[in-house]
C-alpha cells in the first residue's frame, strides 16, 4: 500500500521468541555431533511472526506481548520496531526471562523445534490498552498468553472488532475457552486434534462453529491446502495450496495467520482471505523469509 497511514490497523497479541535456527543435513534422531550448514538468529513466536507479516504486507500493526528484562528483551523490541511495528504494548517484565527457541531445519525444509517459553512473564493482562480495539480493523491472538487472549477477544466482540485466533497446539481447555470467543478460528492440524480429539476435520470445524465461533473455522494442512467452513454453510470448502518448493517451513503457519487477519481487516471475502493467506504462507515456506505485498500479489496472479 502506498499510503501506510490509510492502511488498516491489526492488533496482534501473544508470544514473541528469540529464534536460533540451524540448517542441517538431517535432524538427529539420537545423540550425535554434527556441523550446521547455516545459522541465523531473529525474532520468532506465533504472534510476532504474524505481526511482521502484517507489516510487510502493507498493514499497520500494534504488538501486545511480554518480554523479560534480560539481554534478549531489548533485542526483541528493537527487531519488532525495525519492522515498523508499534511496540508501545510490549511490556518488559521485571525479573523475567524472554522466551527462546532452537530450530533445526533439514534440507527438505522440515524442522524440529525446542522451545523455552520464558519465566516470570506476568500473566496479568490488566494493563493492556484495550481502548485501541476501537481503532483496529482486526485482532489476532495466539493461545500462548490465554489470560490476555480471553480478555482481548471478549472486548473485541463487545466492540465489534473482527477477531482471529491462531489455534495452534495447546491445552484443550485453553482452546475450549478461547475458540468460542472468536470470529475466525484458524487451526493447525495438531491444534484441531487438541480441540476435538478423535473427530474428523469436518466434524471438528463444525464443532468450533457450534461452540461460538461466529464466522469461519479452518484448518491449515500444508501442501494439502486449507479446509474451511463458514457459519453460513453446512459443508466445508477446500482452498488448494500453492505449489512451491518448501525449503524452510518454520513460521509459515504464523505468516498465514498474519496475512489472513490483514485480509479480513481490508474487507476481503472469506475465500479471498484464504487464498491471500495461503500465498503468503507458501512464499514463507520457500526460503523461510516473510514476503512483501508485491511477492504475494505476483503469486496470486498465477
Amino acid at each position: 500500500m502506498s499510503n501506510p497511514s490509510a492502511a488498516p490497523l491489526v492488533i496482534v497479541l501473544g508470544s514473541v521468541v528469540v529464534d536460533h535456527a540451524w540448517v542441517v543435513d538431517d535432524i538427529p534422531q539420537r545423540p550425535t555431533k554434527s556441523t550446521a550448514r547455516g545459522y541465523s538468529m531473529g525474532v520468532g513466536g506465533l504472534a510476532a511472526n504474524a505481526a511482521i507479516a502484517v507489516a510487510r504486507l502493507g498493514g499497520r500493526v500494534a504488538f501486545w506481548g511480554r518480554v523479560g528484562d534480560d539481554a534478549n528483551g531489548p533485542a526483541v523490541a528493537a527487531a519488532l520496531a525495525a519492522e515498523g511495528i508499534d511496540i508501545s504494548g510490549l511490556r518488559r517484565c521485571p525479573g523475567a526471562r524472554t522466551a527462546v527457541s532452537a530450530v533445526l531445519v533439514d534440507l527438505m525444509g522440515e524442522r524440529a523445534t525446542i522451545s523455552f517459553r520464558g519465566t516470570g512473564l506476568d500473566p496479568d493482562p490488566a494493563w493492556l490498552p484495550l481502548d485501541r480495539l476501537d481503532d483496529a480493523a482486526a485482532l489476532l491472538c495466539d493461545p500462548r498468553w490465554p489470560q490476555a487472549a480471553a480478555l482481548a477477544l471478549a472486548e473485541a466482540r463487545d466492540r465489534h472488532t473482527p477477531s482471529v485466533i491462531d489455534a495452534e497446539r495447546s491445552e484443550t481447555r485453553i482452546l475450549h475457552q478461547l475458540v468460542p470467543l472468536v470470529d475466525h478460528a484458524i487451526f493447525s492440524e495438531p491444534g484441531l486434534q487438541n480441540f476435538a480429539a478423535g473427530a474428523r476435520p469436518a466434524a471438528a470445524l463444525h464443532r468450533a462453529l457450534t461452540m461460538g465461533t461466529r464466522e469461519v473455522a479452518a484448518v491449515t494442512r500444508g501442501e494439502n491446502g486449507v479446509l474451511w467452513q463458514s457459519a453460513a454453510e453446512t459443508t466445508p470448502r477446500l482452498t488448494p495450496a500453492f505449489k512451491v518448493e518448501a525449503r524452510n517451513t518454520t513460521g509459515a503457519g504464523d505468516v498465514f495467520h498474519g496475512a489472513y487477519a490483514l485480509a479480513i481487516a481490508e474487507g476481503q471475502s472469506q475465500g479471498q482471505a484464504m487464498r491471500f493467506a495461503s500465498a503468503a504462507g507458501a512464499l514463507r515456506a520457500e526460503e523461510g523469509i516473510t514476503p512483501d505485498r508485491a511477492a504475494v500479489e505476483a503469486l496470486l496472479a498465477t
